[in-house]
């Protein structure tokens, strides 16, 4: 396999439904250009351009990855939180799946506090301190794990800013997109119909409402940043056994 060759095939692509953007109503007319046809009330994204919108965005995950990288997920709606989860274990990247939390990469300083709180409780735990509390106090323990779990359960082991930024819906998760753009932080958006490429440094035209066209582009992203970093751990290794 080649860097530059991810199998990204029109017809897989069309069978799950990455084609199909907004209708006329929900539009951004600066992706008119990413648009092919109006068909039956809604748009439809033009697959041509998408699947090299998708490779360029595969290129530049596999080259961060095979640099040893760091990267965060983010995708908080309902319907995709299992997957975003799923995913970004399998790559080895952090993730939010439940609630972007304000300030949680401007105001980082904040939450590293929260993250080493969440560390400590969980520690805590494992060394058995709910067995000294109160009825009332295990409540309130384990309500501040749940809640701690919940929110930073993702990134419990990011220890700083990440290098790149994969937002599943450009507008469910504008506050992260604004963090990463002042802290310029490069992103990678799924983009669809409705919503605005200039915002963003590496766009997908691309269905980000079907759970089907969501799975596809994830993956396509996490098999290239997994063969970014068996470069990276390749590299390491041999460093290691011929310095």
């Amino acid at each position: 396999m080649t860097k530059r060759y991810w199998n990204i095939n029109l017809f897989e692509m069309m069978k799950a439904g990455v084609h199909f953007g907004h209708g006329v109503r929900k539009w951004d007319k600066k992706m008119n250009t990413y648009i092919s046809v109006y068909h039956k009330g809604i748009y439809i994204i033009n697959l041509t351009r998408t699947a090299r919108f998708l490779s360029e965005a595969c290129n530049l995950v596999f080259d961060a990855g095979s640099m040893g990288k760091t990267f965060l997920i983010v995708g908080t709606k309902n319907k995709t939180a299992g997957l975003v989860a799923s995913a970004a274990i399998k790559a080895r990247c952090c993730y939010i799946n439940k609630k972007w939390l304000g300030g949680m990469l401007t105001n980082w300083s904040t939450t590293e506090r929260r993250l080493h709180r969440f560390r400590d409780l969980r520690i805590e735990q494992r060394m058995g301190k709910l067995n000294k509390l109160t009825k009332r106090d295990v409540v309130i323990f384990k309500k501040k794990l749940y809640n701690l779990k919940k929110y930073l359960g993702g990134i419990k082991y990011m220890t700083g800013l990440p290098d790149i930024v994969i937002i599943v819906d450009q507008q469910k998760e504008y506050m992260a997109l604004r963090e990463c753009v002042i802290l310029g932080i490069p992103t990678i958006c799924l983009i669809d119909t409705n919503c605005d490429p200039d915002i963003t440094n590496i766009f997908i035209p691309a269905n980000n409402d079907a759970i089907s066209s969501i799975r596809f582009v994830i993956n396509k992203l996490v098999f290239a940043i997994c063969e970014g970093r068996y470069n990276y751990n390749s590299y390491i290794n041999n460093i290691l056994i011929n310095p």
